[in-house]
C-alpha cells in the first residue's frame, strides 16, 4: 500500500489557501494546487521539502475546465496510487459590495461560479473519478458564517456559501449509501485577516452597513492570521469524527 497522500487544494496562491498549501508540504504528500496564478515560492518550498507539487492555473469562474482536467488526472493515477485522497475547495470571492439592486449581473455570475459552481463541479469530478477507490477520501469545503447568517450588501457571497453548505449535506447523504463513501464537511474557518477582510472594512459605509463591525474586528485584534486559521482547518480535517456533521465551524467544541 502506498504511503503517499493526495491533497487537491483550490485558491492556494494567497491567504489561508497559501498557508494550507505550505503546511501540507510534508514528506509523503502530493499536492495539486488550482488557482488563477501559480506561486513561485510554493514551488521552491516544495522542492526543498522533497514534496511533489503541481500548480494548475485556472480561472474557477470557468470551473468545468478544471473539473475535466482533475477527472482525467485522477483516472490516470488509478485506485492504487495513493493511501488517501482529499479535495479542499477553498477558493472564493466577494463581488462588489452593494445591495443586490445595485449589483452588476456579470459580477454576480462570477461570484457564484467561483464560490458555488466550481466547488460543485470539482467535487463531482473528484468523487466520480475516485468512486471505486477503497482508500479514505475526504472533501472539505471552506464555507463561512455568512452562509448561515444574512448580511446586507452580501447577497451573492452569502448565497454561495449557503449553497455550499447545503450541497455538502446532499453529498453526505449520497456517500453514506456507498460501502467506501467519502467523508464530507462544509467548514466555517472563523474570521481571518485576509484580503477579503480588507475589502469589507474598506467598503463605502453607505453601501455596506456592517463596515464598522469589520473595522472593529481588526482594531480589536479579533482576526485570526491565515497561518493559524490554516492550522485549525487542517486539524479539523484530521479529526477522527470528520464528516460526522457535514456542516460545521472550527469554533465548535
Amino acid at each position: 500500500m502506498p504511503q503517499n497522500h493526495l491533497y487537491i487544494l483550490t485558491g492556494a496562491s494567497r491567504g489561508m489557501g497559501l498557508a494550507m498549501a505550505q503546511q501540507l508540504l510534508r514528506s509523503g504528500n502530493t499536492l495539486i494546487c488550482i488557482a488563477r496564478s501559480a506561486n513561485a515560492d510554493l514551488t521552491t518550498e516544495a522542492k526543498a521539502a522533497g514534496v511533489t507539487i503541481e500548480q494548475w492555473q485556472h480561472d474557477l469562474s470557468q470551473g468545468e475546465q478544471a473539473a475535466h482536467k482533475l477527472q482525467a488526472w485522477l483516472a490516470a493515477q488509478g485506485p492504487q496510487a495513493f493511501a488517501s485522497a482529499t479535495l479542499i475547495n477553498n477558493a472564493g470571492m466577494i463581488p462588489r459590495i452593494a445591495p443586490l439592486s445595485h449589483s452588476d449581473a456579470d459580477d454576480l455570475a462570477q461570484a457564484l461560479r467561483v464560490g458555488l459552481e466550481a466547488p460543485m463541479q470539482l467535487t463531482a469530478a473528484f468523487l466520480g473519478a475516485t468512486d471505486s477507490w477503497t482508500v479514505p477520501r475526504k472533501v472539505l469545503n471552506i464555507s463561512s458564517g455568512l452562509g448561515r447568517r444574512a448580511m446586507a450588501s452580501q447577497a451573492a457571497y452569502c448565497a454561495a456559501k449557503a449553497g455550499m453548505d447545503h450541497f455538502t449535506r446532499c453529498v453526505a447523504l449520497d456517500e453514506a449509501l456507498k460501502p467506501h463513501g467519502a467523508k464530507v464537511c462544509s467548514l466555517a474557518p472563523g474570521v481571518i485577516d485576509t484580503d477579503m477582510q480588507v475589502q469589507l472594512r474598506g467598503a463605502d459605509p453607505t453601501a455596506f452597513p456592517d463596515r464598522e463591525n469589520f473595522a472593529n474586528l481588526k482594531t480589536g485584534g479579533q482576526l485570526t492570521s491565515p497561518t493559524d486559521a490554516a492550522t485549525r482547518v487542517l486539524g479539523w480535517l484530521e479529526r477522527a469524527d470528520f464528516g460526522t456533521n457535514p456542516v460545521a465551524d472550527v469554533r465548535d467544541v
